[in-house]
Formats: structure tokens, sequence, C-alpha cells
């Protein structure tokens, strides 16, 4: 019985990897330009996290932190001239 929970448990991080991997591409700036596409980005970042937070996977786990790294604001450096 256990070894088919860990099985089970394999496959879903195998397909939070993946689901991962798509949310990220969509999360290029050149894929995600008005303000409801950046929105959905959001609530598909938090779900991944949600889904993310009870695996202990480090692929996973490391995937969840650089989508919420995508969420925050980019920085720009601005020179001035005096």
């Amino acid at each position: 019985m256990i070894q088919h929970i860990e099985k089970i448990d394999g496959i879903i991080d195998e397909l939070l990897v993946q689901l991962g991997q798509m949310v990220m591409r969509l999360s290029h700036p050149s894929v995600t330009r008005t303000r409801e596409e950046r929105e959905a980005l959001t609530r598909s970042v938090r779900q991944y996290a949600l889904c993310a937070a009870s695996s202990r996977d480090p692929r996973v786990l490391r995937l969840a932190e650089q989508l919420d790294d995508t969420l925050k604001p980019r920085l720009r450096l601005v020179a001035s001239r005096n």
C-alpha cells in the first residue's frame, strides 16, 4: 500500500514540475502583456504554490519559489545625469 502511495506521489510531483514549467513560460513579459493576463498569471502562481506546498520534491519547491519571484515588480535602473 505504501509503495502505491509513493508511486502516486511521484507521479503528482512530475505533473507539478511540468505544470510549473508551463506557468514559468507564461510568466515571460512577452506573453503576459495586459493587466488581465498578469492577473491570470498571479492566480496560476498562487494555485501552483498551494499544490507545491505539500510536495517534498525539491524541483517542485524550486519552481514555486521561481514563480513567486515572477510576481515581484521588475526594478529598472535609471541613471541621472547631473
